[in-house]
């Protein structure tokens, strides 16, 4: 080969691009298994994992306590000795944010609050009305930590907006009984994620105790910690409350610049004006960006550490810039091969939303937690695709759900399947499988991403409708969040940058604010601005007429997804077939005449030569590098 350097990096790249699994700590841990299945994780070149204490643990090994601590150490001191790495979990069992139930212990007032609406006109004297007590006399009695948020008229009633203390639990690490198939768990209260003291209560069960006991290993051994889906409702065992705090309404106020306090009762209405409840929402998670994201991030800046995970909605890209490693997660089969929910959809937005992010964030990584209860009948192709899936969206870090430590008795079905040591396919196809998701999360490291294409997104808002038609046309694209279009930077070309990404052409496919359309507007002189509609061909037409590209890239199906990177002097082109239809690949570049073509499942990962004027060929989920 002609580029035995680079080669050789493709080949055999550092164990810093590892699959990354969680490990489930979920029964009683002995060090003489643990060792066995670090063993076991070698053998089938797995380097990295997520030490994910789980239901199953004995109760003598509570979160936080010596015991499970002890155990920690022991696998750190491990990993370390084998040139392994490891990203701790925040939390005992998710959502993230209450420590196992410690952070209410130490203070009631910390339990999660949410807002109840009173209709006062059909109030009935001495009696409770969702949890809040009426007198005698139709008066509300305010219990502890409870507090009238607003009174006001809506639609001819008076109704009284009271914030509270609600019924919300996270899951717990201890079985109650496992005599069944499906035990109930442990349910620790849930924590008030919106108040900022409650957060740094958090912080101190469960970050400080790691830093005070493994800070030593901080931005080595281990360089990363996982937070889970922080949920504003934790899991709310009460129907009809809205997310708020004891201060939520000035916030509020304040962060939409006007009184929502008469709008506070329509929060309740499925017929309300869709702009009442947007408000409240983006208002409330940015309470939580400040209480929440905020704190950890800046704890983990401070302690020399990355903050990863995800957030709990797949298309939340505000919350994702709180993350040094941006990440998602893909669970209970939102994504699956040969289905719409591939391409269509929120949770079709989610890797391209953290690769992204990482890219316009100046971040080396981002992650996905994929797998996660598809069920007893996942099957390896599966657990490949969606790799490959995400590979071909830009992610680099990969964390398989779950590598199970036992699957005695009701551990076998806790969010199946095991992708790991108990599962079928546990051999030497896993061992291929591992290496080739780390070349190529080492290809989309520390690389130049080229592409020219812009998809304008916001927070919950990232068009599926033009994203689509990108993938199936093979015009890749980045989704560039609003507030980074507004302080972009123009080009000497007309492009925009954002630090290292150029964009020649925008496309816009939702209805944006004035801001954003002034925006627009004073760029179009100079940079393409394509408006999405129901013509799709001729919104691709008008894409493909924009682009500078002179890499020309032809399928015979629409299958096929592609992915354009500069690394180490060199060109990169990841092709995926993301259908089980066999496709032909035309590539042309006019400087070019030859590249290699690489397997990133080869044992070697050497490839063959072609020409560029020859087809590529991919079978049904396959997936092939280019290099030149």
């Amino acid at each position: 080969m002609r580029q035995p350097y680079i080669l050789s990096m493709w080949q055999r790249p550092p164990a810093e691009f590892s699959l990354a699994p969680f490990w489930f700590w979920n029964d009683r841990l002995d060090e003489e298994e643990l060792t066995r299945q670090l063993d076991a994780f070698q053998a089938h070149g797995v380097h990295a994992f997520v030490i994910h204490p789980r239901v199953g643990l004995p109760r003598d090994m509570g979160w936080m306590s010596p015991e499970l601590l002890n155990k920690m150490r022991f696998v750190i001191e491990e990993a370390h000795k084998r040139g392994m790495w490891l990203i701790l979990y925040d939390e005992g069992m998710y959502p993230s944010g209450s420590a196992s139930g410690q952070v209410v212990a130490e203070d009631p007032a910390y339990q999660c609050r949410g807002l109840v609406r009173i209709d006062l006109d059909a109030v009935v004297p001495d009696s409770s009305v969702q949890g809040v007590q009426i007198d005698s006399d139709g008066a509300i009695r305010l219990g502890p930590y409870q507090s009238l948020i607003a009174e006001t008229l809506y639609k001819g009633r008076h109704y009284a907006i009271i914030q509270r203390p609600i019924q919300a639990v996270i899951r717990g690490l201890h079985f109650i009984n496992e005599d069944s198939d499906e035990p109930p768990e442990d349910e620790p209260l849930a924590a008030d994620l919106l108040n900022p003291e409650a957060v740094a209560s958090f912080i101190r069960h469960s970050y400080d105790i790691y830093h005070r006991e493994f800070g030593a290993y901080f931005g080595g051994t281990i360089p990363a910690i996982f937070t889970d889906e922080p949920m504003l409702l934790g899991r709310p065992q009460e129907a009809e409350v809205i997310p708020g705090t004891a201060d939520i309404l000035s916030h509020v106020n304040a962060y939409l610049g006007y009184d929502f306090t008469a709008f506070l009762p329509a929060l309740w209405d499925d017929d309300a004006p869709s702009h009442i409840r947007y408000d409240y929402e983006r208002a409330v998670e940015h309470r939580l960006e400040e209480t929440y994201y905020a704190q950890l991030y800046r704890w983990c800046e401070a302690h020399h550490i990355a903050l990863t995970g995800h957030p709990a909605e797949p298309d939340a890209t505000r919350h994702l810039r709180y993350f040094h490693i941006p990440g998602q997660d893909i669970v209970w089969r939102f994504i699956e091969p040969e289905h719409d929910s591939a391409l269509e959809g929120r949770q079709s937005t989610q890797a391209k939303a953290a690769s992204s992010m990482m890219l316009h964030m100046g971040h080396r990584r981002n992650a996905n937690e994929f797998c996660g209860a598809y069920g007893h009948n996942l099957t390896f192709e599966e657990m490949k695709w969606l790799a490959h899936w995400l590979l071909i969206r830009g992610c680099n870090l990969l964390i398989p759900h779950a590598f199970y430590y036992s699957v005695c008795g009701p551990r076998l079905h806790e969010r199946p399947p095991d992708v790991g040591l108990h599962s079928p396919w546990w051999g030497d196809g896993f061992r291929r499988f591992a290496m080739a998701c780390r070349r190529l999360a080492w290809l989309n490291t520390d690389s130049e991403h080229v592409c020219h294409v812009a998809i304008i997104g916001q927070h919950h808002h990232l068009p599926w409708r033009a994203a689509k038609a990108c993938f199936e046309h093979q015009i890749d694209f980045n989704y560039l969040d609003v507030e980074d279009l507004l302080i972009a930077n123009t080009t000497a070309e007309g492009g925009i940058q954002v630090l290292q990404q150029v964009y020649d052409v925008l496309v816009v496919d939702y209805v944006l604010s004035e801001p954003v359309k002034e925006r627009i507007r004073s760029l179009e002189t100079t940079l393409s601005v394509v408006n999405w509609d129901d013509d799709t061909a001729s919104c691709i037409e008008a894409l493909r007429a924009s682009l500078p590209s002179r890499l020309l890239i032809r399928a015979s199906t629409q299958g096929l997804r592609v992915r354009h990177v500069r690394k180490q002097g060199h060109n990169w082109l990841m092709l995926f077939n993301e259908r089980a239809e066999p496709v032909t690949v035309d590539i042309q570049e006019p400087e070019l005449k030859h590249a290699s073509l690489l397997d990133p499942y080869a044992q070697s990962g050497e490839g063959h030569v072609v020409a560029f004027h020859e087809f590529v060929a991919l079978g049904g989920y396959e997936i092939k590098v280019l290099i030149w």
